[in-house]
């Protein structure tokens, strides 16, 4: 062979040679390193099962299961693998169209990709899971998961566990990663704020599959498996049957009931009104259930407790003398003479109590509720003449009302508590362009004004007078399960704040004697309990809303705060009943039994018709029916503007004086109907409920 075949020979040998090992090194790197058709052929024979945890138990303080977990079935999808499968039999046993079915689908990619497990149908019902079970095979990239979901067996505490939803794209982007599509979190209360405690840790079960999608066992007999892990338990300091006696007793009201323990913070129970089962938003017709509350002008998932703010009214007395007392600008003996009126100022503050000597020092004027003598000792406070101005004498009363926990966030293991207001300087600068005095907000010296606070902060400031200087913050968890050093959630709760311990005991004696008279001969002789004293403050709350245009003057809101026994405090109750008048009239009674609940572990006999009447009591203020049906008829309106359907509208428009663009093409024309703003069309006279009492929007 020639010199020059010999090297083309060669070349040849080395370009197969090189073309070899190219194609070797392209196997080698599918296979082992990007290892994409191994993937693709798993995802043909395998199916990846997620093992969703059973979250966390939460116990009262019994140890009583508040709610608990049981097990439903979602129906899940693999977009890329659900192209070959039965749609009409599918669709024919979930009860949609294949619009509908296409709509799913497109989500599912849009939401997790294609090739990613998204539900297509959760919390399937036992009938329609059944039917699915048998039918599975049919379905190709359709699967069932179960879903451990909650139940709550004393149909109780629904604002204080919250519940818990699918985590949608903010939470998943919040999380990094955390989170995917189809996992549940927790949305509110108690399961949002525990959620890495409650949540656990989700396991993966893959099965096989056989050529008609049908799971045939486990892969690699179970070798790749990882188990779920259950959520740790919550320990609480509620009190479920207290909890259920708080629920009763508000419900049919708008307002609030705390119950805490002033030597720890431990919250017994916390009722909102309205009111709703928990079971409801758990099972198969949670969104329905969620979606009609939503549009209720009640705002029954509004819990009241922590996000409803309120002026304290006569509730705020009691802080108003100790702040005096401290201060040094009045003594157990100061007093006023008060006719029905205090006239210190231009602007007149009547008081219901006319007779002499109803103010003539500091403990009568707190057992009778003296207006004349708060108005004036709130003057005093800012006038202070150590202060030399009302400016100084607002900020240093400021402090003080910071310091028993009113206008900013007290810190509850709860999400969305608000903080009320406590009016500052900066607001009277705005509003009267700095020039005030200690006449301009006088009333806040009987808790009206701009002051607010919620029904919790209320029953916390009552915690640190039963405790003559300091509380803990107010909470629900007493502890978790297998809580280590490096859990941190709890350390906050359990730090005494010692904020006004530097008044002496005998000044907390001097108030404390004053409350316990409310109780004894005062205005709130209807919650005396027997055994047992009681240091209490009634209190109103006057209301103004605005309906239709008009001004409404409304009932007051009924208030009542107590701690007992006043020798060794263990609870302290707040109460807010909304138009409900007097605070002796509605409040007083729910309070004084909630305390004999939680000091006797039982109601007296002869109680038991106030507890009926009570609880049987509907006192929701009627205007509440005229501002839904004005609510859902601009819902109507905005509806028919964006759609022109006309089928929802009808209820409250006549028909006359419905147009859509339809009737404007059929011929032949019909004469022009003129429209009235949609403002007077919805206004019907003849749907004007009584007025007696109201929301003022203060939810």
């Amino acid at each position: 062979m020639s010199v020059f075949n010999q090297s083309r020979s060669n070349i040849i040998r080395l370009i197969f040679l090189g073309l070899f090992l190219i194609i070797i090194a392209q196997l080698f790197n599918l296979q082992v390193i990007q290892g994409k058709y191994k993937v693709l052929a798993m995802e043909n024979a395998v199916f990846a099962k997620v093992k969703y945890p059973d979250r966390g138990i939460i116990y009262d303080r019994k140890n009583r299961p508040i709610l608990n977990n049981t097990i439903m079935y979602d129906l899940v999808v693999v977009p890329n693998e659900a192209k070959k499968t039965d749609t009409f039999g599918l669709c024919e046993i979930l009860g949609i169209d294949t619009a509908e079915y296409n709509k799913r689908i497109i989500e599912a990619r849009f939401k997790n990709g294609p090739y990613r497990p998204s539900i297509f149908e959760d919390l399937l019902e036992p009938q329609l899971q059944a039917r699915l079970d048998e039918n599975i095979w049919k379905f190709p990239g359709f699967a069932l998961v179960e879903r451990p979901v909650r139940v709550y067996p004393f149909n109780a505490a629904a604002h204080i566990m919250g519940y818990i939803g699918e985590a949608d794209s903010n939470i998943i982007k919040r999380s990094g990663g955390f989170y995917h599509m189809g996992d549940y979190v927790g949305r509110n209360g108690l399961e949002a704020y525990y959620e890495r405690v409650l949540m656990g840790q989700r396991g993966v079960e893959f099965l096989l599959k056989d050529n008609k999608n049908r799971l045939v066992g486990n892969y690699e007999k179970g070798r790749y498996d990882t188990p779920a892990v259950r959520g740790r338990n919550l320990h609480t300091y509620i009190d479920i049957e207290l909890q259920q006696l708080a629920e009763k007793l508000i419900n049919g009201k708008l307002g609030a009931v705390v119950a805490l323990d002033p030597k720890t913070g431990g919250i017994l129970a916390m009722a909102s009104g309205p009111n709703y089962d928990p079971n409801t938003l758990t099972g198969p017709n949670k969104q329905k259930n969620y979606s009609r509350m939503v549009l209720d002008v009640k705002s029954p998932l509004l819990n009241r407790a922590i996000q409803g703010f309120y002026p304290p009214g006569s509730t705020y007395k009691p802080l108003g003398a100790l702040i005096g007392l401290d201060e040094g600008v009045i003594n157990q003996n100061s007093g006023i003479s008060c006719t029905g009126a205090y006239y210190g100022c231009n602007k007149v503050v009547h008081c219901l109590e006319h007779w002499a000597g109803h103010s003539a020092n500091l403990r009568l004027s707190i057992a009778h509720s003296c207006n004349s003598f708060f108005s004036d000792v709130f003057r005093k406070t800012i006038d202070n003449p150590e202060y030399r101005s009302a400016r100084t004498g607002m900020v240093k009363w400021t402090e003080y009302m910071n310091k028993f926990g009113l206008g900013h966030r007290i810190g509850v293991d709860l999400p969305s508590e608000i903080g009320g207001n406590v009016p500052d300087t900066t607001q009277y600068d705005k509003e009267y362009r700095r020039s005030w005095n200690s006449c301009t907000m006088v009333t806040i010296g009987i808790g009206q004004d701009k002051l607010t606070a919620t029904p919790l902060q209320m029953a916390n400031a009552m915690a640190i007078v039963a405790n003559k200087g300091y509380y803990y913050i107010p909470h629900f968890v007493k502890n978790f399960e297998n809580e280590t050093e490096q859990d941190t959630a709890m350390k906050k709760y359990r730090v005494k704040h010692e904020v006004l311990t530097h008044i002496p005991n005998d000044v907390y004696d001097i108030v404390q004697e004053g409350m316990q008279d409310v109780v004894e001969h005062g205005t709130a002789q209807v919650a005396r309990i027997p055994g047992i004293n009681m240091c209490a403050k009634t209190g109103t709350a006057e209301n103004k809303t605005v309906l239709d245009g008009r001004v409404i003057q409304l009932k007051d809101n009924s208030m009542f705060v107590c701690f007992a026994p006043r020798e060794d405090p263990k609870i302290c109750v707040a109460v807010v009943v909304q138009n409900a008048g007097y605070g002796a009239t509605w409040a007083a009674p729910i309070a004084s039994l909630v305390v004999e609940k939680y000091l006797t572990d039982s109601i007296r006999a002869e109680r038991l018709p106030e507890i009926k009447r009570i609880s049987e009591a509907n006192i929701i203020p009627d205007y509440f029916e005229r501002l839904q049906f004005k609510t859902d008829s601009l819902r109507a309106r905005k509806w028919f503007d964006l759609t022109k359907d006309s089928n929802y509208i009808r209820k409250y428009v006549p028909r006359q004086r419905i147009t859509t663009s339809a009737k404007k093409q059929t011929p032949p024309p019909a004469a022009p109907v003129v429209m009235k703003p949609a403002k007077d069309v919805m206004i019907n006279e003849n749907l004007y409920a009584k007025r007696s009492t109201t929301d003022k929007r203060n939810p």
